[in-house]
């Protein structure tokens, strides 16, 4: 049978309103009843963090492909890509000896991919991970001492020494790679530039 709902209920009077903490249901016929909460209780909405896909690599991008930056510190230089990192992010470098771009993470949608390999082959890049650029977090608590105008700016915090032992072992192995391929070198060490008139939708990299 269809429950109809009574007038008999429980008040409970807050600070600066009387609301109305539960009404009680009664099924015809039977005599029996039933308390439910009057007003709808708030349910959490299910994380969905723990069922994020992995990113997709771009089609025009394999391990090797010389890439173009378009944004950041090093806008305009050309980087081989190593790996894509577990955070979908691209593990990239100049190598540091040609083009002075270090180890770094890149977002593929601030890359552009070109026609141009490197043969990876006997780079060892398995003890780049996510956690070797994660830094200490910086403290937010403000000195009272110090004045806002005359503040310094803060520290840059140094290179640790194990990434730049994994920095030297993947430049000396991508070297050789870069050497046998002629002009490759200084492709690298050339930075990407547009003249008037050029746009990159129009040109073929």
């Amino acid at each position: 049978p269809k429950a109809t709902q009574t007038r008999n209920c429980t008040m409970t009077k807050t600070k600066n309103s009387l609301s109305r903490a539960s009404v009680r249901r009664q099924f015809p016929n039977t005599g029996k009843g039933e308390w439910y909460n009057a007003d709808k209780a708030p349910t959490p909405l299910k994380s969905r963090k723990a069922n994020h896909k992995p990113t997709r690599l771009r089609s025009s991008i394999s391990p090797g492909t010389i890439l173009i930056l378009v944004a950041g510190k090093y806008r305009g230089k050309r980087v081989v890509f190593l790996k894509q990192l577990e955070s979908g992010l691209l593990l990239v470098t100049g190598p540091y000896r040609m083009n002075g771009v270090p180890l770094r993470r890149v977002n593929q949608a601030f890359v552009i991919a070109t026609s141009t390999q490197v043969d990876l082959a006997g780079v060892d890049t398995a003890g780049v991970t996510d956690a070797l650029f994660k830094g200490a977090k910086p403290s937010t608590k403000k000195s009272a001492q110090k004045d806002f105008l005359a503040a310094e700016a803060a520290e840059k915090a140094p290179v640790s020494d194990e990434k730049k032992a994994l920095q030297k072992k993947v430049d000396a192995a991508l070297a050789k790679k870069i050497k046998a391929v002629p002009s490759l070198k200084d492709y690298l060490k050339s930075a990407f530039t547009l003249s008037s008139g050029q746009y990159p939708h129009n040109l073929k990299f």
